[in-house]
């Protein structure tokens, strides 16, 4: 196995989403024994979340604007600190996700810069053997120049012919 195949970057992305859990364990707990993070971070999205969901059951149940209780305060810290835990796991998923991505097309962009520094050197080297072909006409005796010399390069250049650059005997 080749040392430089191996995805080191997919590995580590998986190990964050693996150690996102038991961080998302703790702070759950953490949620739970807090009263400030309770009442303020735990509490609200629990109870809105209950409410989207009692109203979308009834609606397709049918019943039609019949309200909804609130969750009494400890099942509402249970489900908020449950939905605190999943968006930490989401949010570490989605940032791995992104940084893959930017990993991605990070390589992508210096991979097209390799290929246009390439197809530079390539003309610039292609411009040099005109130049060269050219000199060699002229030192032959060559009344005639080689089509490198004119002002707009086609691409669909023939060479010159092979007795231009053959010496008569």
């Amino acid at each position: 196995m080749v040392a430089g195949a191996f995805p080191i970057a997919k590995l580590l992305t998986l190990g964050a989403r693996q150690l996102s859990r038991p961080l998302a364990a703790r702070i759950k707990a953490g949620a739970r024994a807090s009263p400030f993070f309770r009442t303020y971070i735990c509490l609200p999205p629990a109870q809105l979340y209950h409410w989207v969901e009692m109203r979308a059951k009834m609606r397709i149940m049918g019943f039609r604007g019949a309200a909804v209780k609130p969750l009494n305060e400890e099942a509402a810290a249970e489900l908020g600190a449950e939905l605190l835990g999943e968006a930490i796991v989401f949010g570490v998923g989605g940032l791995c996700i992104y940084l893959e991505y930017a990993r991605q097309a990070g390589q992508a962009r210096r991979r097209e810069e390799e290929q246009a520094a390439a197809m530079r050197d390539m003309a610039a080297a292609l411009e040099r053997m005109r130049g060269e072909l050219d000199a060699l006409l002229a030192e032959r005796g060559g009344a005639t120049q080689s089509p490198a010399s004119d002002a707009s390069p086609a691409p669909d250049r023939s060479p010159a012919p092979a007795a231009q650059l053959v010496p008569a005997h």
